[in-house]
């Protein structure tokens, strides 16, 4: 038999084939294989599902566990150098403080209920015949209600002026705090009670608390002096409650304006001795264009009593202005101008003030001012002063 190429290749491919076709127990061995390679990869399969679904339950327990339940720790400190000469030299001043050193513990019961606290030694060395104390500035819960409303109860700071909330040592210029915010507006000023905040798309803001008051003495070497009579909330006497309300503006980019009011029924917590009342007014202004910020405040109380009108402290008031001007990201400059009218002949001056900041970490920072008093009353002449002031700041 003749064959032509193709053919003969057909065959040879289909003789070849059926060669090597497989038996029938081979394709059985072949299927049962199969079948248990088959289940295997499903049994696989469901155990990767399950790993999955348990993968994807921690990690949202992860996710969610922060926000349930969180508890952070922090805090500020200064050391502070003030090397004053006096007109007279009896009343000079130099001398180094650990003014005060400050631990805060937040905890987060949960995305809408929190607990802030502040512990501070004043001083570094409290207890008796030492300068320093041991005071809760701060212990309170806050509650968010929705997005534009919250509640807080506890001991708290009251919403008035500039740095009683915020005054951290690297938010503010100059080694010591300004002396409006301290003889007129008793920073830093906390009391106890509840009190709610808001805010408006439009940049409104406002609070309001209702919280304990003033008992500021009315005779004595510090008679009718604000800042004597901060209780502190210390068996606190709670006869006449007090009074805070204050509306912020910050609709346009590099402003802040605040007005506050506060109402006192009876700032010395004794009725009948002549201290019948007190409000408190505020106002003050932030504006920040680059590098240049501009800060201001006003504070004024008025008294109402035979006995406050009588010695002239009804009317007890103070202003500062402060430009300042960063020159980098570590160095900023700055000057002051303030006046204070309180009620001790003591705190009746007023003052000018210039320095600089270096910030070698933005939580860090070193603090140099040249600063001058001038008190109102002749006869305190001799306690005039300038000198310098160095200081040392963090906060964590």
């Amino acid at each position: 038999m003749n064959l032509t190429a193709p053919t003969f290749l057909l065959t040879l491919i289909a003789s070849a084939a059926v060669a090597q076709e497989p038996s029938l127990e081979v394709l059985m061995e072949l299927i049962v294989a199969q079948d248990a390679r088959i289940a295997e990869l499903e049994r696989r399969l469901a155990q990767t599902d399950d790993d999955l679904e348990a993968t994807v339950d921690y990690v949202d327990t992860l996710a969610s566990a922060p926000a349930e339940r969180a508890t952070t720790i922090g805090g500020y400190g200064e050391l502070h150098y003030n090397n004053l000469d006096a007109d007279d030299a009896s009343n000079d001043i130099d001398e180094i403080d650990f003014h005060r050193f400050v631990l805060n513990v937040d905890h987060r019961f949960s995305d809408r209920i929190q607990f802030h606290s502040e512990i501070e030694v004043e001083h570094s060395l409290s207890g008796d015949g030492n300068p320093g104390e041991v005071e809760i500035e701060q212990a309170y819960v806050d509650i968010r209600l929705n997005d534009s409303l919250a509640a807080k109860a506890g001991l708290f700071l009251l919403p008035i002026g500039l740095i009683n909330e915020t005054h951290e040592p690297p938010t503010f210029y100059g080694v010591e705090r300004n002396d409006v915010e301290s003889v007129i507006i008793p920073a830093t000023w906390w009391e106890a009670g509840g009190g709610f905040s808001g805010n408006f798309d439009n940049g409104i803001g406002w609070d309001v608390a209702m919280h304990s008051g003033l008992a500021m003495p009315t005779t004595g070497g510090s008679a009718f002096r604000v800042r004597s009579g901060r209780q502190k909330v210390a068996e606190a006497f709670a006869d006449n409650w007090a009074y805070t309300a204050r509306v912020r503006y910050v609709g346009i980019t590099g402003l802040e304006l605040a007005a506050s009011y506060q109402y006192q029924s009876d700032p010395s917590q004794v009725p009948g001795d002549g201290l019948d009342s007190g409000q408190l007014m505020s106002a003050n202004l932030v504006y920040q264009r680059d590098d240049f910020t501009l800060k201001a405040l006003y504070g004024a109380w008025r008294f109402d009593g035979i006995s406050v009108e009588a010695v002239g402290a009804d009317e007890q008031d103070g202003w500062y202005i402060e430009p300042s001007y960063r020159l980098n990201s570590r160095w900023g400059v700055f000057a002051r101008v303030e006046d204070v009218d309180g009620a001790r002949a003591i705190d009746q001056f007023s003052q000018q003030e210039i320095g600089f900041n270096y910030w070698p970490h933005p939580d860090v920072v070193l603090k140099f001012d040249y600063r001058e008093r001038d008190l109102d009353l002749p006869l305190l002449a001799g306690n005039d002063f300038g000198g310098i002031d160095l200081g040392l700041g963090y906060q964590f």
